[in-house]
């Protein structure tokens, strides 16, 4: 091993993603994945088996971000089964695409819950196994494996349908290191990730004594789409609660248990080299009143010509969205709570922590407001952020 070693090492946690592509790509292997105290994944190097190869490096989404890509359509979508949109977070559009891929002969990618209800990375090559990844996760996946399988499934000539966050389609595309005409790759929108640590707490104040036996983050069949429940069911007993009213659910959208890097995505602009991105088309009254059935409806935007004919051979029902030339997609980066050190350093219940830390929440709104302006006057670019959060020795 040489005196210089060129090696990924986190100094600053705001830039790393937990995308696990160095952990992958490593040869050695030597890089393993540490929690730290808020339940977050991090990459830690053995330095006496680094063979100092810069692989690691090479396929990091923070220090090699993608370039933006110009949308080539947007739509407003449907699945036109009913039943299966139902059971969907939005429009059904994952499981249309899911679907066709599994008939032609392919595999799919995509979160599940483990066992102990920690969420992970998976594949399925049949319809049936489609059910599990189905629905929101609102917790950071473990990819374990999953770049590596899919990279054998390509390399077979398989179609793969890899469906993930920004940052992990970011990380698998950087791990592959070349476009495969077989891979379908589709991010979908994310808020941000919240701690896995956080999750199991939450767990454990649902179901103190009781094994949980279902998960469902998003809900419809209370109040629709609108309003969707989260529930969580044990032998005996049933948990549902409207996700404005759940601690848990509070604590993602006032960013109180989000995962630092969340403040400065790498990969939310267009730039994690998707060919598809999936989400929620919440705006769908104001312009297609007569797709809005409270029953879900999915914005879906196609970045290559790939994507682009891949949805256009399913059978939907859409809108097209107009665009303006050369309009890219603008996702920003969520301001952290000013009260993030406190929630995730308390000892009481979340429920208690989330009312006790939001009674503040409009000022405390534009502190971080006036913080994140600040930081964007500074005009700090990549590279620079780069030298100063990621230390290469």
């Amino acid at each position: 091993m040489g005196d210089s070693i060129i090696m990924i090492e986190v100094l600053h946690k705001i830039d790393c993603c937990g995308c696990e592509a160095c952990v992958q790509i490593c040869p050695v292997p030597c890089i393993n994945l540490s929690s730290d105290e808020e339940g977050f994944f991090y990459p830690k190097v053995d330095l006496d088996k680094c063979v100092d190869c810069e692989m690691c490096v090479d396929v990091c989404p923070v220090i090699h971000p993608r370039e933006p890509v110009v949308p080539l359509a947007k739509y407003a979508a449907m699945n036109l089964n009913e039943p299966i949109r139902l059971e969907s977070s939005s429009g059904g559009m994952f499981h249309a695409l899911a679907q066709k891929v599994i008939e032609q002969g392919g595999v799919v990618f995509g979160a599940r819950f483990a066992e102990d209800w920690s969420v992970v990375h998976d594949y399925t090559e049949t319809l049936e196994g489609i059910k599990a990844f189905m629905g929101s996760k609102y917790v950071q996946s473990n990819i374990n494996k999953g770049f590596i399988v899919a990279e054998k499934f390509l390399k077979e000539g398989r179609l793969v349908l890899f469906t993930a966050t920004h940052c992990q389609i970011a990380g698998l595309r950087n791990f592959l290191g070349r476009d495969y005409e077989n891979l379908l790759s589709v991010d979908i929108i994310c808020h941000g990730v919240p701690s896995e640590k956080i999750w199991k707490k939450y767990l454990t104040e649902v179901a103190p004594s009781e094994k949980v036996t279902s998960v469902q983050f998003r809900s419809k069949k209370e109040e629709g789409w609108g309003r969707y429940h989260i529930n969580i069911d044990t032998e005996t007993r049933h948990h549902s609660s409207l996700y404005k009213e759940n601690p848990y659910q509070k604590a993602l959208i006032q960013n109180l248990s989000l995962r630092p890097s969340c403040a400065r995505c790498c990969a939310k602009n267009g730039n994690s080299g998707s060919d598809l991105l999936l989400g929620d088309y919440w705006g769908v009254r104001q312009m297609f009143p007569e797709m809005d059935d409270d029953k879900g409806t999915s914005v879906v935007v196609a970045f290559t010509a790939k994507g682009l004919d891949f949805f256009n051979s399913l059978h939907l029902r859409y809108q097209i969205i107009e665009m303006k030339e050369g309009e890219r997609i603008k996702l920003n980066s969520v301001i952290m709570h000013l009260n993030r050190d406190r929630f995730f350093s308390s000892e009481d219940s979340i429920q208690e922590t989330v009312e006790e830390l939001c009674k503040e929440s409009f000022i405390v709104r534009i502190k971080s407001g006036i913080v994140e302006l600040l930081l964007k006057l500074i005009g700090f670019n990549t590279r620079q952020r780069i030298k100063r959060f990621i230390h290469l020795k």
